[in-house]
């Protein structure tokens, strides 16, 4: 088979993620093409397609979250996202496993001689009702299961219907508690029955690939997977790491040269890129991941350097200024970092910070 080196798996990554340059296409496609985005942080889809897509304005997926054609909602290891309405529709139930599997190592025993079917109807029913935070849930449920603590009950819950967050939830420039009703009410639609695993299987490559049976699980959170690849292994190309695993790939995806430009790049918290491999050598080096992935779990902002992660970045507000403060994890060129102010100043524009006062400081090692 082919050998793929880490750049070349770098830059295949970067271009379907649209991350060599933005690109110009509907927003609710991008979403698409990227099997959703990651949204543990409320503006992280935002600054996502952000640095995706020409000229991207926060109300664009703002009017798609309010229209009901994206809906925040539990799927890929049982973590938040933003999708488009018909993916998730089509995703949770081939995830489904995956939300059961989480729900027992958090709650496994605690909810043990719990009927759970009828724990999830009263769910249902009582969110389909008024739409409920899941600490307020948990609350009317215990009051019919007194034994259960209401974290355990409204946790069953969420991982046993597809609940969806309601704006203004999610809306750029808006706050709100994570208000929850059933996907199927909002939506007025019903859950897809027979999950496709091999669909699945092509739109994870085409968005991450090229990529080992264990990197489509550890993005999924599902096992068992290699079973579903021996199905279209005919369709496949193969290719081989430099340890020499074995990558599949969509034979018309995007390989581009090793030597591909990539500009810097701003990614918000918990970017897709981030978290869809078992081995993240192909844009974080190992020696930078407790630097990105923090203790209780959150991955910080990052930024690129030539296709990897070189720093990390955050937004300061005060006094009516607006600073972005870039943390790099060593030296730059002085081109790149001309590039990396250049794109901070696209980055202060997009915040609103044009209409006040803002600098960007770059501070190494």
């Amino acid at each position: 088979m082919p050998m793929m080196d880490s750049r070349a798996l770098n830059r295949a990554l970067l271009a379907r993620q649209m991350l060599l340059g933005r690109v110009q296409l509907p927003v609710l496609d991008v979403i698409e093409k990227l099997t959703g985005l990651q949204a543990q942080a409320p503006n992280a889809p935002y600054f996502a397609l952000w640095s995706r897509v020409e000229n991207f304005r926060q109300e664009q997926l703002s009017s798609l979250i309010r229209s009901r054609k994206a809906v925040r909602i539990a799927l890929m290891r049982a973590t938040l996202h933003l999708t488009s309405s018909a993916d998730a529709l089509a995703l949770r139930p081939w995830l489904q496993p995956v939300m059961e599997r989480s729900l027992n190592g958090a709650f496994g025993k605690e909810l043990q001689g719990v009927d759970r079917s009828r724990l999830a109807a009263s769910g249902r029913r009582l969110v389909e009702e008024k739409p409920m935070t899941l600490s307020e849930l948990g609350e009317h449920l215990q009051q019919e299961w007194l034994a259960q603590r209401p974290e355990a009950l409204s946790a069953a819950v969420r991982n046993l219907v597809p609940l969806v967050q309601t704006p203004p939830r999610g809306i750029w420039g808006e706050s709100g508690q994570a208000v929850h009703t059933t996907m199927e009410l909002w939506l007025g639609q019903s859950m897809g029955t027979e999950p496709d695993a091999k669909q699945w299987i092509r739109r994870y490559l085409a968005a991450f690939g090229p990529a080992t049976v264990k990197d489509m699980q550890v993005w999924s959170g599902l096992s068992g997977l290699g079973k579903v690849l021996e199905q279209l292994t005919s369709e496949l190309v193969t290719f081989q790491t430099e340890q020499g695993a074995v990558l599949f790939d969509l034979p018309d995806a995007p390989r581009p040269e090793s030597d591909t430009p990539a500009a810097p790049r701003f990614l918000g918290e918990f970017d897709n890129i981030l978290l869809a491999h078992a081995d993240r050598s192909r844009i974080l080096e190992e020696r930078y991941r407790k630097r990105v992935f923090t203790s209780n779990g959150i991955v910080r902002p990052t930024i690129l350097i030539d296709g990897y992660v070189a720093g990390t970045w955050k937004l300061h507000r005060e006094r009516g200024k607006t600073v972005v403060v870039a943390d790099m994890f060593g030296k730059i060129a002085q081109a790149e970092l001309a590039a990396l102010q250049e794109e901070g100043e696209r980055l202060l524009h997009f915040v609103g910070a044009e209409t006040e006062a803002s600098e960007m400081v770059v501070n190494p090692q």
